[in-house]
């Protein structure tokens, strides 16, 4: 437990939340600050942070929750779709260093838009080159 990470005072039980999944690994609780009524975050109980430091049977069986609490979204939300969001640093947009997925319920007339701008490569060989990089670092 780190004492400063909020998400291990939930998981300690220090401070309130509104469970919806628990095991000995994994907690999976409602976000206090929902982009979409329903959105569930789903965290080790283990301090793990980033996801590059996280042992692989734990991001297993993290994605095993995922999965189940996406599709108890659609069942019992009849929610339009799913997302699933997963930031690591404040680059990323990570607020709480705490490893953790948002699970986000998603319906036709949410009226929620990301914001996305998609960009393009220089050039073929330029994303060739990078994904060239990435595969050597595998």
């Amino acid at each position: 437990m780190n004492a400063n990470c909020i998400f291990c005072k939930i998981v300690a039980g220090q401070i309130p939340s509104t469970k919806v999944y628990e095991d000995d690994e994994v907690v999976a609780f409602m976000d206090i600050g929902p982009i979409i009524k329903g959105h569930t975050l789903v965290i080790p109980k283990e301090h793990v942070d980033p996801i590059t430091e996280a042992p692989l049977p734990l991001i297993n069986k993290l994605m095993a929750v995922v999965q189940q609490i996406a599709r108890a979204q659609k069942a019992s939300l009849r929610a339009d779709g799913i997302n699933v969001l997963q930031a690591n640093g404040v680059a990323a947009g990570q607020q709480v260093p705490h490893l953790h997925f948002h699970v986000i319920p998603r319906f036709n007339t949410d009226g929620h838009h990301w914001n996305w701008a998609a960009k393009k490569y220089d050039n073929p060989e330029e994303m060739r080159r990078l994904a060239e990089s990435i595969k050597a670092a595998l």
